[in-house]
Formats: structure tokens, C-alpha cells, sequence
């Protein structure tokens, strides 16, 4: 029965990730790693996105062999016009290719579900491992992103593996160790944002090697240290290994206009001992927290960033029953006594980088703490260690609770929220951009409008990366046209109804909403 529960969680997870796949078109982000993975494979080259260290990319790239795309050589344009010029002005398929690039996303979030399992099954038994599948399998917000060709799910699964390899180096750390280093490695080649997790996993590395040994203070220090810093070594030779498998010369030319970061920012990256390119992409980075960004929450467009916006936008996008699940698996992991020692690894590093996330300037969506579902999964198992029957009662009526509202949301993963907040369809009134809003509908928009809008003229405001006349969308902008000028159907992406100027909200205050697709987009007529 245990293997057939996590077959079935797995199949289920997988056919709502490759549909998903199948069905949306590029979202902001994709055509830029796309390209980006391209260019690495065909060129060797890192000019492009360096704010983001290679390996995710070589994954999506992965893929890309079997699509075969097509690209200029030499093509000298900015990012975003690269994944255009892929996508769209190559002669490519661009669902062929979409799809290519997002398989080896959703191979590995699939196989980050089998961490999350093995790591509470060894705390918890079978049973709690099961518990975690299910609530990983259908976080709606895991099958969004680990459906596309992004780098959130990855990057958070290599820290997951990490941590569970410096749990089980309490028993083996001559073996685990060096594989943890390898994991924490593949976290941040991926993605920058998960550095301030590193000196915790250091930490964890020393509580690991100190566990049931009897030693003096001098030999606990030397062993600690010996294990941090072959952790942290094997690390930064990931960092290494995968800039230097995009370009063995490690070729580089810093950026026009490359953010100047003094004070300890500035600092820490002339210490990290990574690649000129990642410590040139930090600054890439630094310089977008330096930005002022609009956020949207709760119906409030705002300037800046709100400390709770993380936080909140969590509560709105998560199941009910999972939210339960996670309080009374912290608690179960500080309050029961064998899973104590396992608590500060399951709970503290996604705690710092939570922390981290809500000191960031850009309000943009949950895709920023994707490693609060995937980390209290595992902790969420912990209530099983709860020994009252009506704990385990509760506990299944709650993961069951939690199927039911994911399969109701099918296949609109990406502007899921809960039950308690209106459900998808009103995902919009609350949040913007990945949160529901990032141009995955325009395929569906141009069935829908040619179903039942054959031949009316179409006034579009769209925001994405795909292409509207690529798949047959014939519309104008209308905030380039007098207002007297603009009849028939107004079609505008959710996002930019909640930032819209007065231009856009004038025009929307004398139209009627008549439809919606995907969730994301709102069809109105006006007169």
C-alpha cells in the first residue's frame, strides 16, 4: 500500500504538471532562461541573464537538445529580446520548444518529491512520509512553478536535499557530507537567494558531526570545522564546475552599467570565492533590491515593499487544510521529543530565508518563498508522532481536504488561493503578477476569442512575454487610440487592471466585464 499511495501522488502530480506544460504559453521569466540555456549550449557563452548563476538553466538546456532550436549565432540583442527572437522570429514551434524546457523542471520536481518523502519517513515512518508526498503533490503553488521552465522549484529542492543530507550525516557524515556540499551547491548555482541559508547549513554541518560522540572541546571544534569547511568547499566547486561547463575559458565581459554595491554588500562579494561572472550577477542583483517596484495586495496598489507581503500572499495562496498541517507540524517538531533534534533542520532554514525574502523590494509573488511549502511538507509529517487517534483522524480529513481544493483548481495552478478567499477566480482582487497574472493564458485567450468572438475587433492589453498575432490574437493597444475610438472587446491582463493608469482606468469604468480566461485575463465590452 505504501508503494502504490506514493506511485499514485507521484502519477498525479505528474499528469497535472505536463498538462499544465502543454496548456499555457511562455510566462514573463521562461523565454529568457530559454534563451539563455540556448546560448549556453550552442555558444558557450555567459553574456546573457547573468543575475542568475548557470545550472538551471543547463537543466532547462537540458531539454532544449531534444527540441533541436534554432538561433542566429551571434544574435546581439538584450535578453528579452533573445527569447523573442528564439520563440518567435527563428522559425522554432514554440510550444515544442516550451515544453522541451519545462520537462527537466518537472522530472526534478518529481524527484525532489522523493526527498520529501524519504526525509519524514525517516522521521515520522512510512505513514508520515505519505503525509508529506501528498501535501508536496498538491501544493498548488509546487505544481505551478515546478511546471515550468523557471528556477524556483529547483533551487528550493537542492536546499531540501541538502539539510536531509546533513540529517542523515549524524549517522554517516564521511558519505553524506561531501554529497550535501554537492546539494547546497546545486541551491546556489541556481539561484542567488538561497546564500542566506548557507551559514545555517554550515552550522548544521558541525550539530551533525558533534551528534553521539564524546569528545573533547578542542576535537569538537577541529571536527565541526573540518566539516563546515568541506561542506562549504564542495560547494563552491559546484558554483565552479557549472560556469566552467558553460565556458571551460570562463570568458567574461562585466556588463554595461553594472550597479556599484559598497558597505558590506560590497564587501561580501569581493570575499565569496565564486566566479567573477556570479559575484558580477550579485551586483545585477543588489541593484534590482535598489529599485522601487509597485506591489499590489489586498485590493492596494502600492510603491515599495510591505515586510508582511510574503507572509500574506502565503496565506492567501495556500490550502486551508495545508496551513493547519504546517502549524501543527512545527509545533509537533519542537514539542515531541524525538523529533526535537530534527527541528532546527527542518524549520530554521527556511525561517532565515523567509526572513531574508521579506526584506526584499520586489512584492511580486509566493514563486519568492517556494521553500516555505516544499520545507513544511516534511515538518507537517511530524503530527503523526502525535499519539491520539483523533490527531490522525484530523490529520486525514485535513490532507484530504487539501486534494480536494487542488483538483478543483485543475489546471489553473498559478492563480490558485484558497477556499477562504474566493477561490482562483478571485485571486486577482487580492494579488498580481506570478501570483496569477504572468501571460501563461494567451493560447487560451486566442481559442476562447475565436470560439465565441469570431470577428469582432479586439483591443488588447496583455501582459507577458508571448506574442499575440503568433497565435492569432489581431488586436491594438488601446491606450495608443483616442477613447472615443475604442469599441468592442477590451481584453486586459488582470496585472494590469490592478496597476492601470488613468488612461486604462478610464476606459475600463466605461466598459462591462462579459468573461475570463485562465483566471488571469478579463474580457469586457465596451460600447
Amino acid at each position: 500500500m505504501f508503494v502504490v499511495a506514493v506511485v499514485a501522488l507521484l502519477a498525479a502530480m505528474a499528469v497535472a504538471m505536463v498538462t499544465t506544460a502543454v496548456e499555457q504559453t511562455p510566462t514573463i521569466d521562461e523565454p529568457v532562461y530559454v534563451g539563455t540555456a540556448v546560448v549556453y549550449v550552442q555558444e558557450h557563452s555567459l553574456r546573457y541573464n547573468p543575475e542568475h548563476p548557470p545550472l538551471g538553466k543547463l537543466i532547462i538546456g537540458s531539454g532544449l537538445v531534444f527540441a533541436h532550436p534554432h538561433l542566429d549565432a551571434g544574435f546581439t540583442g538584450d535578453q528579452t529580446a533573445l527569447g523573442r527572437r528564439l520563440l518567435y522570429e527563428s522559425g522554432n514551434d514554440p510550444g515544442r520548444v516550451m515544453l522541451w524546457a519545462r520537462l527537466p523542471v518537472i522530472v526534478l520536481t518529481l524527484l525532489f518529491g522523493l526527498v520529501v518523502l524519504a526525509f519524514a519517513r525517516e522521521l515520522v515512518g512510512s505513514a508520515g512520509g505519505v503525509v508529506a508526498l501528498a501535501l508536496y503533490a498538491f501544493s498548488p503553488d509546487v505544481i505551478a512553478h515546478g511546471s515550468l521552465a523557471t528556477l524556483d522549484v529547483p533551487a528550493s529542492g537542492f536546499l531540501l536535499t541538502s539539510v536531509w543530507l546533513l540529517w542523515r550525516a549524524r549517522r554517516r557524515p564521511l558519505l553524506h557530507l561531501p554529497l550535501a556540499g554537492a546539494a547546497l551547491g546545486g541551491a546556489v548555482a541556481t539561484k542567488m537567494s538561497t546564500l542566506p541559508a548557507v551559514p545555517v547549513l554550515l552550522l548544521l554541518a558541525v550539530v551533525s558531526v558533534w551528534h553521539g560522540r564524546d569528545l573533547s572541546l578542542v576535537r569538537k571544534i577541529r571536527l565541526g570545522a573540518a566539516a563546515a569547511a568541506g561542506v562549504a568547499l564542495v560547494a563552491v566547486a559546484v558554483v565552479w564546475a557549472t560556469y566552467l561547463a558553460v565556458d571551460p575559458r570562463l570568458r567574461w565581459t562585466a556588463p554595461a552599467h553594472l550597479p556599484a554595491v559598497h558597505g558590506l554588500r560590497g564587501l561580501l562579494i569581493d570575499w565569496l570565492p565564486f566566479p567573477q561572472p556570479y559575484r558580477d550577477g550579485m551586483r545585477v542583483q543588489f541593484g534590482f533590491e535598489n529599485a522601487t517596484w509597485e506591489g499590489f495586495l489586498f485590493g492596494r496598489l502600492y510603491r515599495g515593499s510591505l515586510w508582511y507581503y510574503l507572509p500574506a500572499a502565503l496565506v492567501v495562496k495556500t490550502p486551508l487544510g495545508m496551513l493547519a498541517l504546517w502549524l501543527a507540524g512545527a509545533v509537533a517538531m519542537v514539542a515531541v521529543p524525538r523529533l526535537r533534534a530534527a527541528a532546527p533542520y527542518v524549520l530554521i532554514p527556511p525561517a532565515v530565508l523567509l526572513a531574508a525574502a521579506m526584506h526584499g523590494s520586489r512584492d511580486l509573488g509566493v514563486r519568492y518563498a517556494l521553500f516555505v511549502p516544499v520545507f513544511l511538507a516534511v515538518a507537517a509529517a511530524g503530527v503523526i508522532a502525535f499519539r491520539r487517534r483523533w490527531a490522525h483522524v484530523v490529520m486525514a480529513a485535513l490532507v484530504l481536504f487539501v486534494a480536494v481544493s487542488s483538483l478543483l483548481t485543475y489546471p489553473f495552478y498559478l492563480p490558485y488561493s484558497n477556499e477562504a478567499f474566493g477561490g482562483p477566480a478571485r485571486t486577482h482582487l487580492r494579488l498580481h503578477d506570478s501570483n496569477v497574472d504572468w501571460g501563461q493564458d494567451l493560447g487560451r485567450l486566442a481559442d476562447r476569442l475565436d470560439r465565441r468572438y469570431p470577428h469582432e475587433k479586439v483591443w488588447l492589453v496583455y501582459k507577458g512575454a508571448g506574442v499575440p498575432s503568433y497565435y492569432g490574437v489581431d488586436a491594438a493597444d488601446p491606450r495608443k487610440e483616442p477613447a472615443s475610438e475604442v469599441h468592442g472587446l477590451l481584453v486586459v491582463s488582470d496585472t494590469s487592471v490592478a496597476k492601470a493608469d488613468d488612461r486604462l482606468a478610464a476606459l475600463l469604468a466605461t466598459s462591462t466585464p462579459i468573461d475570463e480566461v485562465g483566471h488571469s485575463i478579463t474580457i469586457y465590452r465596451r460600447p
